[in-house]
């Protein structure tokens, strides 16, 4: 690591460091003493006062003054000479992580910055980085219901691996949000609980399918949802109960909450029913029939319009699309409402052929289709 004038490493321990111009030897002199420990960086300039909590699992407190620039447990490297650094037991990537490679879709340019969390903890701790030093940040599961760039994403991308899973009484488990949608489905049914057997296939994280109050045949996230714990923004902590959420077709209170971070774990309760292992293979069965597994795609583009009596679906094959292909993006030939990347496809030739159907549907039959998938915005 090469040091400049405007970078100092002191130790982790709780402590109180004053800077000046003159006590360069004491900092270094402190530095070769911590090399055991976590360290922490810190920006010189004309106010160099600051506290600091430097253990694994602390969070800097709000600097007193804005002026002082810092980071809690960090072992920084110069950003034009290295492409990633580390914090707070966090490996950073800088500029090299393709989106593509986090997308069910397979499309996406690079993001300026990559992390993954395995607790919430180090997701705190990676909000807390992006916020202090004004970075954009985006938090994702299993990439599959993103749509991203190929411009890439002007910020942090922020990998929810949070996926512990525990059973806390008969037939109620606490699930982290990056938990897979599709094994927990399979776990409690094979485990004799009902509920969830719809999940089995879907892809997604928990936290996705908490958010977007996913469902299927006839079943719903939000029926066996018990609580959620969501990360807010300013970093409290917070469990809310079924009762204090709502709910709707493809909705959900969290979508609607400006100070949300986070969904961090979700817990279901679900009652025994001795046939449910047998109706989640059903399901299972009915989908591999209905739908493209194992296509490069994002499942569902566009959400059911309410009112119709007709499913996404079906408008578009009425509209004579199914098999259609723009560029490297076709829709399937399975179900029409799923979008396949055949193999090179662009986010521009994605957003052509999702406007396109659009347009025909709404000429065709007078419906607005919505999307259920996200696009995100390079910048």
């Amino acid at each position: 690591m090469g040091f400049t004038s405007e970078m100092f490493v002191v130790s982790s321990p709780i402590s109180d460091v004053k800077t000046s111009n003159h006590d360069y030897k004491t900092l270094f002199k402190t530095a070769r003493q911590c090399q055991q420990h976590q360290m922490v960086v810190i920006r010189r300039n004309k106010h160099p006062q600051i506290s600091l909590y430097a253990s694994h699992y602390h969070i800097m407190k709000r600097l007193q003054k804005a002026t002082t620039t810092t980071t809690t447990c960090i072992l920084k490297e110069e950003r034009d000479s290295s492409p990633s650094f580390t914090s707070c037991g966090l490996r950073f990537v800088c500029g090299k992580k393709l989106l593509s490679e986090l997308s069910t879709w397979r499309i996406g340019g690079p993001c300026n910055h990559f992390v993954q969390v395995f607790d919430r903890t180090q997701l705190l701790s990676a909000i807390r980085y992006c916020r202090e030093h004004s970075i954009r940040f985006l938090i994702i599961g299993k990439g599959s219901n993103c749509l991203f760039d190929d411009s890439g994403f002007d910020g942090c991308v922020i990998l929810n691996k949070i996926d512990f899973i525990e059973e806390l009484k008969s037939g109620i488990y606490r699930v982290g949000s990056g938990y897979a949608f599709n094994q927990l489905g399979v776990r409690c049914s094979n485990d004799g609980f009902t509920g969830l057997e719809f999940a089995s296939g879907v892809p997604g994280s928990v936290g996705g399918g908490a958010y977007m109050n996913a469902g299927a045949n006839g079943q719903e996230i939000s029926d066996v949802i018990s609580s959620v714990e969501i990360l807010q923004t300013d970093g409290r902590l917070e469990t809310i109960n079924q009762n204090d959420l709502a709910f709707s077709y493809r909705k959900s209170s969290f979508q609607d909450m400006e100070d949300l971070a986070a969904i961090v774990a979700v817990t279901f309760k679900l009652k025994p029913f001795p046939s449910a292992r047998e109706q989640q293979k059903a399901y299972l069965t009915k989908r591999r029939l209905s739908q493209p597994l194992g296509e490069r795609s994002a499942g569902s583009v566009f959400k059911n319009p309410e009112g119709v009596g007709v499913s996404a679906g079906e408008l578009i094959e009425k509209a004579g699309l199914k098999g259609f292909r723009l560029g490297n993006a076709k829709i399937s030939e399975v179900h029409a409402n799923f979008f396949i990347n055949c193999g090179g496809s662009t986010s521009k030739d994605m957003i052509e052929l999702i406007n396109l159907v659009k347009e025909k549907v709404k000429d065709k039959f007078n419906v607005e289709l919505n999307e259920e998938i996200q696009y995100v915005s390079p910048i």
